[in-house]
């Protein structure tokens, strides 16, 4: 891959992304681990639709949503663990990438743009799911969510990203799904987009997190580097 801050375009060099509900949809398996975990309890099933906004919050916050049950309960912690011993059994039946994620990849490597991955997801699902996926050796970096002491929104894993990448976080975009995403990126001095495509809430208004612009679909990406240079001011 050329080296992209000799990009002849002028575009931003590096791109960074969430993976759940940003690059990839996730909450098809994540919903049904959490659903087994609640019938293997007695519980009858979530339905979907009002799960899948939770699902970039992880794995406590489904399970506190699906048993009502707060971190510090002893029941707690085992309910989370078999629900990551199901999801992490069922990792790509049925997430895919989001419709137009795959152009936008191809796309940024025909330009000579870099891209990586800054997950809050922990390296043991992270990895095997970007390997299944064919993007694990496509990215020039990943950072899970346990790669380092810290996870977003601390901006730690964002610039140890541009580290592994070799760019400078002022040349960098993050784009995510979550507010969290938009801080961590903020902190570390890069533009931020919101992937609205994704895991938002109905009581969430990304219009109010300050990020640099909101995409409606992944290849709103693309058009919106078209407008974008190195030169222009944070």
């Amino acid at each position: 891959m050329p080296n992209a801050l000799h990009n002849p375009s002028g575009l931003m060099p590096s791109v960074l992304f969430d993976l759940d509900g940003t690059l990839v949809d996730t909450a098809p398996d994540l919903v049904f681990a959490l659903n087994t975990v609640l019938q293997e309890q007695g519980q009858n099933p979530l339905p979907y639709e009002s799960v899948r906004p939770l699902v970039s919050r992880g794995a406590r916050a489904l399970i506190h949503y699906g048993f009502q049950l707060s971190p510090e309960d002893p029941t707690f912690e085992p309910l989370r663990q078999r629900f990551l011993q199901i999801y992490a059994n069922n990792l790509d039946t049925h997430s895919r990438l989001f419709a137009g994620v795959a152009e936008v990849l191809d796309t940024l490597e025909r330009w000579g743009i870099l891209w990586g991955i800054v997950t809050n997801k922990p390296h043991f699902l992270t990895v095997p799911l970007l390997e299944r996926l064919k993007l694990y050796h496509r990215a020039q970096a990943v950072v899970s969510g346990d790669t380092l002491a810290v996870k977003k929104p601390h901006p730690a894993p964002l610039l140890h990203a541009c580290q592994q990448m070799d760019m400078p976080p002022q040349t960098c975009i993050y784009v995510g799904d979550a507010e969290t995403d938009i801080q961590a990126g903020q902190q570390a001095k890069m533009r931020t987009l919101v992937a609205a495509y994704g895991y938002i809430q109905a009581d969430e208004n990304p219009h109010t997190w300050g990020a640099t612009a909101i995409l409606d679909e992944p290849l709103d990406l693309l058009a919106w580097m078209t407008y974008q240079t190195v030169e222009q001011p944070l």
